[in-house]
């Protein structure tokens, strides 16, 4: 039933001498996504919170692809000082990134703020990438050509864009912020696109399809044996991962930016994600709460 339902995307491109970093690696689609490029030969850089399940993953991902060239460090996207000690590692150790993959996410958890005072989902999910692609994006664009990939979710349908209460203290539904930081995701690759054009770094924003991962332990019980229940009708977290590989791999993509995807193709996404004027005030706004200028 699942292989019926979740088709599968194969191609021959190789990465060797391509510098990839993915974060949430150690776990789910990132793994699974890491694991297809370090095949491909690419220099893997898990970037993961949990050093001892990333270095276990790191191990078992060398051995089954037979690449050396894999680094788990340490990067926590709810806090900025460890996003900028990431990021300043990575300047002083790698040459390049040619492609980013903001992979890492939670979901649906119970309200709590990251180190910096942001709603977690919104921090994590959204601002923490947001701030560690501004942060890379130096490197990237000089090792063009070169990708960035943000891992949304057809839950972005979920949610709107609170700007007047973006940390959801007035009123939090695990629901609709997980949404929130979703459709933030998708804004955000548009918007991103539109800043890149004429570099030669192009941006995507994709739906993995709904996938059988850690990502479901903080819902309730009675979900948690729904889950259970339609998971013949989910992807495997190895089918979860195959969007994101097109995005970094496939060469026709080298001609489009911005774009929403899932299940290997272009897909649409909500009107909500579409609006021009809400996306640059969300920008603004990202820019503001995380402390940058990114013109």
């Amino acid at each position: 039933i699942r292989s019926f339902f979740c088709g599968q995307w194969s191609s021959s491109v190789r990465l060797d001498d391509k510098t990839v970093i993915i974060t949430g690696a150690n776990t789910g689609i990132g793994k699974e996504t890491a694991r297809d490029l370090a095949r491909r030969g690419a220099r893997v850089i898990m970037a993961c919170r949990d050093l001892e399940k990333a270095e276990a993953a790191r191990k078992e991902l060398m051995e089954d692809s037979g690449n050396q060239n894999i680094v788990a460090n340490k990067l926590d996207l709810s806090d900025v000082t460890s996003i900028r000690a990431f990021v300043e590692l990575i300047n002083k150790e790698e040459k390049q990134v040619n492609i980013l993959i903001n992979n890492a996410g939670i979901m649906m958890c119970p309200y709590s703020k990251t180190a910096d005072g942001f709603e977690m989902q919104f921090g994590v999910n959204h601002l923490g990438h947001f701030l560690l692609t501004y942060l890379l994006l130096d490197l990237i664009k000089k090792s063009a050509p070169a990708r960035i990939i943000n891992v949304a979710s057809v839950a972005h349908t979920w949610g709107s864009i609170h700007l007047d209460d973006i940390n959801s203290e007035k009123s939090y539904s695990p629901r609709r912020a997980y949404g929130q930081s979703k459709l933030a995701n998708i804004l955000c690759t548009r918007s991103l696109a539109k800043r890149l054009q004429g570099t030669d770094v192009t941006v995507y924003s994709l739906h993995p399809g709904v996938v059988q991962s850690e990502l479901f332990r903080n819902l309730s019980k009675p979900a948690q044996i729904a889950v259970k229940v339609f998971s013949p009708f989910t992807k495997t977290t190895m089918q979860g991962a195959q969007t994101t590989i097109y995005c970094a791999v496939e060469p026709e993509l080298d001609k489009e930016s911005g774009g929403y995807y899932s299940d290997c193709a272009p897909a649409r996404c909500s009107r909500e994600a579409m609006d021009d004027e809400m996306a640059q005030k969300l920008w603004e706004l990202s820019c503001q709460v995380v402390g940058i200028t990114w013109d």
